[in-house]
């Protein structure tokens, strides 16, 4: 089987590759921008045949053809959506994790594995003053870790009221008006149904405006059950921290599951400017943050953490014959810990640029990026037609442009996008146009800002 050999022809695309991977990572990465179907078709052709391209054609085919239809997410100017800055350690870890065959499922396969995650799962824990048996494990993104641990939010409750189950008409979760898409999207999944609780004036959850949401929801639906509220660590569109110590308060006296979304914003907690910005989420009995978004690892890594991962392990753990070798309860299996089974180790990359680097290193890359974000926020202001929205309280900027209406905010954006100065998008709040600029890469200068307003 030509295919499992490594023989001359491998080797000689192995240094094509490792010379592609290092060029690309040294130099400035391109922006690029997407094409078309019918253009990808023109440039590409049919690329899977009976006989087969060869490996150094087909690379050349993704370098010149196919990446160049990507948007580079590291580019210092990808301000949209939440960009991704990996640091040269994580991405070059990343071809180790590739080319070791690693499998991060189980303890009996991947212990070595397991075990650097585990650490760097723990480091996150640490930051958030979680206790020492808590733990989780990586899963692929934010929307997995949401509905992983409110999976396991709903198990909990349904063991806590299984003697009036025929009683209960419907589960209901509770969140901020604000929260993610995800949230929706696992009370979808789960069937649930999803208590939308309206913020304050600056767009904050809080304890007593979910109390009375609550409240008044069970006036008219007596049948129904809470079982878990979620705040949010830094909202996606506007960085707003919910007041997760109230959140957390009535979550405990109302003996229901504290879950945070903190995919975005919890990066900060490793920055001890900003640690006191999360303020309550040593008490929650789950979190998410994704490192790939602002904790310099690539793509794809949330990292879950339960306060009693034995919770988690119960209401996910799967059976069958040939996973019996796997149930030592002595072992860390990450399967066990979410809606997965098999998985790569998705922790490592991350895990390899923390160690090497030191956390210290960590915390000065965030302090950059808010203090960008600071810079841009004083050249809106300084701006005649701009209005900032709102002081960053991290790294995201949103701004209006004054008299724009939607269809100029999109075709500003193809334009910057066309013209390869940046890449950022419009989103809105409160029903009107706005722009952000979501400031993750401690690439990502003033210079930078400066050139992207200056085409407004």
């Amino acid at each position: 089987m030509a295919m499992h050999q490594f023989d001359d022809e491998v080797e000689k695309l192995a240094h094509q590759v490792l010379e592609y991977s290092l060029v690309r990572l040294k130099n400035d990465p391109p922006l690029d921008g997407p094409k078309s179907p019918e253009e990808l078709e023109k440039l590409a052709g049919q690329t899977i045949t009976a006989k087969g391209l060869g490996g150094e054609k087909t690379l050349t085919l993704f370098k010149d053809v196919l990446a160049r239809a990507c948007i580079s997410t590291d580019h210092p100017r990808y301000l949209a959506f939440i960009p991704s800055a990996p640091s040269e350690y994580s991405n070059l870890f990343d071809l180790v994790v590739g080319a070791s065959a690693l499998y991060g499922g189980s303890w009996l396969e991947g212990a070595g594995a397991v075990f650097a995650e585990n650490q760097a799962l723990r480091w996150l824990a640490d930051l958030a003053n979680m206790p020492k048996q808590s733990g989780g494990v990586f899963v692929q993104g934010g929307t997995i870790g949401n509905l992983s641990a409110l999976v396991v939010a709903r198990d909990v409750a349904r063991k806590k009221h299984k003697d009036r189950l025929d009683q209960i008409r419907r589960w209901v979760l509770v969140a901020s008006a604000e929260s993610h898409a995800s949230i929706k999207s696992s009370a979808d999944v789960m069937d649930v149904h999803l208590l939308l609780v309206k913020p304050n004036q600056d767009g904050v959850l809080t304890g007593p405006l979910c109390e009375s949401a609550i409240n008044e929801f069970k006036l008219t639906n007596p049948d129904c059950e809470i079982f878990a509220v979620v705040a949010t660590a830094g909202s996606t569109n506007l960085g707003i921290i919910d007041d997760l110590k109230s959140i957390g308060t009535l979550a405990k006296q109302m003996e229901i599951w504290f879950h945070v979304d903190g995919a975005y914003g919890l990066a900060a907690l490793c920055s001890p400017t900003t640690q006191k910005l999360f303020t309550g989420i040593e008490m929650c009995d789950s979190f998410i943050v994704d490192p790939h978004k602002w904790l310099f690892a690539p793509f794809d890594a949330c990292a879950l953490i339960y306060r009693n991962p034995r919770l988690a392990k119960q209401a996910h753990i799967q059976k069958a014959s040939y996973l019996d070798p796997l149930e030592e309860d002595k072992e860390w299996n990450p399967s066990d810990y979410a809606i997965h089974l098999t998985r790569r180790a998705r922790g490592l990359p991350f895990w390899f640029s923390l160690a090497a680097h030191g956390t210290d290193e960590y915390a000065k890359a965030m302090d950059k990026t808010m203090e960008t974000a600071k810079q841009a926020a004083a050249l809106i202001k300084q701006n005649p037609n701009l209005k900032l929205l709102i002081e960053p309280q991290l790294s995201i900027v949103a701004f209006e442009r004054i008299g724009w209406k939607s269809a100029q905010y999109q075709e500003w954006s193809d334009k910057l996008l066309k013209d390869q100065i940046g890449f950022v998008t419009p989103s809105a709040h409160n029903r009107k146009p706005i722009l952000r600029f979501a400031i993750v890469n401690p690439w990502t200068n003033v210079s930078d800002i400066e050139e992207i307003l200056a085409t407004l």
